[in-house]
């Protein structure tokens, strides 16, 4: 950045269906993990602020919640969460799974891709609502021919909510430094929101809890249902070694679930701490001394501080 460039900062928002590949977006623009992801729909539960740099501005991602047809508390409470994100930022960018689109339209897809078809209709007619505007970002473009990519592209950009559209894959980064510069130029003048070496906004207790629920969603996807919280217990310095001590607490609903967490032995609990651990060690740029707990908990989506500690709404 040059002395004479104007400074520009501002938020935002990427919106879009469970597994669009919000957070991976985000991750991608930020240059580092901001925001955890797995192969599990509804990953991210409340917006996670990751601050990427272009030259003299500052972008401050909103990654929200996946966008669906809520059925619980927590559902409604993380869909309103990620609207209220997108009302409240500068910019917002609906992502779609366009690969998951044209299956759709070819009559081939899987009640998930369904699912998500619906969701993206939901999306539109939302902003349509608010009378909001968005960039369309249309991911997953690998493997995708032009002609369908153009074709799902034009039918989106017809509803009339989008000002422009981005052909991405953000697991690539083919196209996101387009996207990128596109939203750089979009940020309104101002003085950062954030020092220049800071890439997130989220606290670090709560963050390690992430990357231990990330864990554990990878390596449980299959067996355990979207029924597990992890809450960090303690965080207190090491004097031994200026390292953390992190005490964290996995809840599940059903005692059936704890011994999935635990494994046979207790090996599957031991390879999430392995996990976990490795990667916070490498967050914090410090050792990490980690111990998990499990516990049964029927209740834990219900329960009031859960939704404070998340910054969602409690009262849906």
């Amino acid at each position: 950045m040059s002395d004479n460039e104007t400074r520009r900062a501002g938020f935002a928002a990427v919106i879009g269906a469970p597994n669009a590949g919000k957070s991976t977006l985000v991750n991608r623009l930020v240059g580092s993990k901001v925001s955890i992801v797995t192969q599990k729909v509804q990953t991210t539960r409340f917006p996670v602020r990751g601050v990427a740099m272009h030259g003299a501005a500052q972008i401050v991602l909103v990654d929200t919640p996946g966008i669906f047809t809520p059925r619980r508390r927590l559902d409604r409470a993380m869909v309103r969460s990620a609207w209220s994100g997108a009302e409240d930022a500068d910019v917002v960018v609906h992502l779609v799974d366009v690969a998951g689109e044209i299956l759709v339209e070819e009559g081939s897809a899987k009640a998930g891709e369904k699912r998500s078809a619906f969701d993206v209709q939901s999306i539109v007619e939302g902003l349509k609502g608010a009378g909001s505007k968005a960039i369309l970002a249309l991911n997953k473009i690998d493997g995708v021919k032009r002609e369908k990519l153009l074709a799902a592209s034009q039918a989106l950009f017809e509803t009339g909510v989008y000002t422009e559209a981005f052909m991405i894959s953000a697991l690539n980064g083919s196209g996101v430094d387009d996207l990128k510069a596109r939203l750089a130029e979009l940020m309104p003048e101002g003085p950062w929101l954030y020092p220049e070496d800071q890439s997130a906004d989220i606290p670090a207790r709560l963050l390690a809890a992430e990357i231990t629920r990330e864990k554990i969603y990878l390596r449980l996807h299959e067996e355990l249902p979207y029924s597990a919280s992890v809450e960090t217990t303690a965080f207190t310095e090491t004097a031994k070694d200026g390292g953390a001590r992190i005490e964290q607490t996995i809840y599940v609903e059903r005692e059936g679930q704890r011994p999935i967490v635990l494994g046979k032995g207790g090996q599957t609990l031991k390879w999430i701490g392995e996990a976990s651990r490795t990667e916070l060690t490498e967050i914090f740029e410090r050792p990490v001394h980690l111990f998990l707990h499990v516990k049964v908990k029927e209740n834990w989506a219900e329960e009031r501080g859960l939704y404070n500690d998340m910054g969602l709404d409690f009262d849906v």
